[in-house]
């Protein structure tokens, strides 16, 4: 699979991430995947409705094995978040009470926070048609909410716990925009292999007759090295154009200057001979 390494460390740590009766076995599956691609493990079930385990979550997770086989599943949110000592409860509704009501940025660094400190951390998650119940929600210690559309605010419960995942995953980074692999160091071009390549290129045109009339030709030159030398090429990048140039000017050129004889027209009778007279065959 694109982007596993089974030879790299797992990061599996975390808060448990707490389904309250979920549906379907497919985005059970979903879900472990989100959470094995963002360093979480710990998955809790309550009451899933076709039951477990289940061929289909472990088929949509991805071979994020270690998190299907890890599950538990509890009869009742009580016995899910018994052990645990915060607990977020995600919601796209506004509720009546007294929670503070965090934004996923902040959840995931108040609950990075905790489970450094040794804390049982949770976030729950409603069922895919509604959510949460307010005696569910109750049971949390503050809500998090994602900034979405207000008009079309419902998210597959995969998509909830994607969003939650990455975000906890940011929480333990501590440059939010370090990448895991940056771009091959490349020693840039100098400006004699520059103009080596403006001399190839403008000789390749030249003989194909780019340049007209005469009176605008070191105009064409000024404008063509100007687009040419703006990207900031580096050595290999010189090397595969020059490449290029040369691949395509590598056939004799049929006309001095790129001037077709009278009566010749591309794609004509005579054009597959021509091509063959090119190769000297």
């Amino acid at each position: 699979m694109a982007g596993t390494n089974s030879e790299r460390t797992l990061v599996a740590e975390g808060p448990a991430i707490i389904l309250v009766e979920p549906q379907l076995g497919e985005n059970i599956g979903m879900v472990a995947r989100a959470m094995a691609n963002f360093g979480l493990a710990e998955l809790r079930l309550v009451n899933p409705r076709d039951g477990w385990p289940s061929e289909k979550a472990q088929a949509a997770a991805a071979k994020a094995d270690h998190v299907i086989e890890a599950t538990t599943v509890f009869s009742s949110l009580e016995e899910a978040v018994a052990d645990l000592n915060f607990v977020f409860a995600t919601t796209a509704r506004n509720r009546d009470g007294f929670k503070e009501v965090r934004a996923p940025v902040t959840a995931a660094a108040m609950l990075r926070q905790r489970f450094v400190s040794g804390e049982g951390t949770g976030i729950l998650f409603g069922r895919e048609r509604w959510g949460l119940t307010n005696e569910e929600v109750a049971l949390a210690d503050e809500i998090v909410t994602f900034p979405v559309n207000p008009a079309f605010a419902s998210l597959n419960i995969a998509q909830a716990v994607l969003l939650m995942s990455y975000e906890w995953m940011k929480s333990g980074m501590e440059d939010g925009a370090t990448t895991p692999f940056q771009k091959v160091e490349q020693k840039p071009a100098s400006k004699q292999q520059l103009i080596g390549f403006f001399d190839q290129i403008e000789d390749a045109l030249g003989a194909r007759n780019y340049f007209h009339p005469p009176n605008k030709v070191p105009r064409m030159i000024d404008n063509l090295r100007s687009v040419l030398s703006r990207p900031g090429f580096t050595e290999p990048e010189i090397s595969v154009l020059r490449g290029v140039i040369s691949s395509l000017d590598r056939f004799q050129r049929r006309w001095p200057e790129g001037k077709a004889p009278a009566g010749w027209t591309a794609g004509g009778p005579n054009a597959e001979a021509d091509d063959r007279n090119d190769d000297g065959k």
